[in-house]
């Protein structure tokens, strides 16, 4: 077994995932959520209090976050549970949690683990609790872990402190690419030998003000009596985004290191991209996430022919999937299959990359990709390309590719490789 790829780096493997979304905590439960094919978007009555805000609909992460002890999460706001949990789930699977779960591992503290997490920002309770200082003068309810829960390195810091990891950290707040950044950036540290192991995730919890933000520029779903028919990604009636919740973890390894301890490999990461536009805060450009995508496909070694499937950012935003549509076009020049995970469970912002990067691989492993929910007209502005519909597709794919796109013009594109030991 080789354990460098040609051009001799490390070959980078995921011995470990988890997500938390309205799908579910693991990928059986979140496997027949997909194949019901409908979504879980819903109706937030109590954000009927906001008279400005068009939108009404969000996608919250409903499940039970178990309790952790109360000394060790006094920083963390619920982002940081979020991302606390899904990184508890993903180092069970990879094998790097203790029996009893509590005490760690020296493979985790020895310095050649490192975390690299992103969220577009912390709490926003303790934001909140900041901005009232501003603008009341009054900081008596403030308190010394205010900061610790509203930074937007919380994730990152807190679990370092938690399971006493002392490697590499990397913090990501690159809005709508900070979680697939942060396997980018993982995946980086390790094939350039700095780290064994990296922590890889993002989380975002469920706020009005996310929300807000996108409705005023008019870029949310408003069809707030009929949730079960948004967000319309690549469709020609779409209205929106719809804002959800939830984290994902992806355990990277390298591969040398994963066999010598007999973990399970869920797949490689063949090729990373990304870069910026360089021509507008909000705007996409569909010139430059082409290049990101050809960029990502150059790392990986490959041909464009080799990519089986796409999952999309595919946020249903008017400009926003038309100018995606069309950089996949310029960058493959043919019709490949595609599907966007939003449609099931909105857009998860600093989280997205790694929940649809971890159900990407899942999907690939099965052998059957999920539909576009709610396509019923393609855009004709859309680029022709396969967009997925009914019940999924059943593909025998090797290679898969996961791409984001976010605020500030930031491009990003992962592509996995199904392992295989042979």
């Amino acid at each position: 077994m080789n354990f460098t790829k040609p051009n001799g780096k490390r070959r980078v493997v995921i011995t470990g995932g988890s997500m938390l979304s309205a799908l579910g905590r693991d990928w059986e439960t979140a496997y027949a959520n997909l194949k019901a094919g409908k979504n879980k978007i819903r109706y937030m009555p109590e954000w009927e209090r906001y008279t400005k805000m068009n939108t009404r609909l969000a996608c919250p992460y409903d499940g039970e976050i178990p309790s952790f002890p109360r000394k060790k999460i006094r920083g963390m706001g619920r982002v940081a549970l979020l991302g606390l949990l899904s990184t508890h789930d993903a180092l069970k699977m990879a094998g790097l949690l203790a029996e009893d779960c509590e005490d760690v591992i020296e493979e985790l503290k020895n310095g050649r683990t490192g975390i690299a997490y992103g969220t577009c920002m912390g709490s926003m309770d303790a934001i909140g609790d900041l901005a009232k200082m501003v603008e009341t003068g009054d900081s008596s309810h403030l308190n010394s872990q205010t900061y610790i829960k509203a930074m937007p390195q919380t994730n990152a810091c807190n679990m370092s402190v938690y399971w006493q990891i002392r490697g590499r950290v990397i913090i990501t707040d690159t809005a709508c690419t900070s979680g697939s950044q942060s396997i980018g950036y993982g995946y980086e540290a390790i094939e350039d030998g700095r780290q064994e192991i990296m922590i890889c995730g993002g989380a975002e919890e469920l706020s009005a003000p996310d929300a807000a933000i996108f409705d005023t520029l008019g870029a949310t779903s408003c069809l707030n009596k009929s949730p079960e028919q948004t967000p319309k990604c690549f469709d020609k009636d779409r209205d929106g985004l719809v804002i959800g919740e939830g984290a994902g973890t992806l355990i990277l390894e390298d591969l040398e290191h994963a066999v010598k301890r007999g973990a399970k490999i869920y797949c490689e990461i063949a090729g990373f991209a990304t870069n910026m536009d360089g021509s507008h805060i909000t705007s996409p450009n569909s010139e430059t996430q082409a290049k990101c995508l050809e960029m990502a496909i150059e790392d990986a070694g490959i041909s464009k022919d080799q990519i089986a499937y796409i999952n999309a950012h595919g946020t249903a935003t008017p400009h926003g999937d038309i100018s995606e549509t069309q950089a996949v076009y310029k960058a493959f020049g043919k019709a490949v299959p595609i599907s966007s995970t939003k449609s099931y469970i909105g857009h998860i912002l600093g989280a997205c990359g790694c929940v649809e990067s971890w159900l990407t691989i899942n999907m690939m492993n099965e052998g059957w990709f999920h539909p576009n929910v709610n396509l019923v007209n393609i855009d004709p502005e859309c680029a022709p390309l396969d967009y997925i519909t009914g019940d999924g597709r059943k593909i025998d794919a090797q290679y898969v590719m996961a791409n984001n796109f976010a605020f500030g013009g930031v491009n990003t594109s992962l592509i996995f490789k199904k392992w295989s030991d042979k």
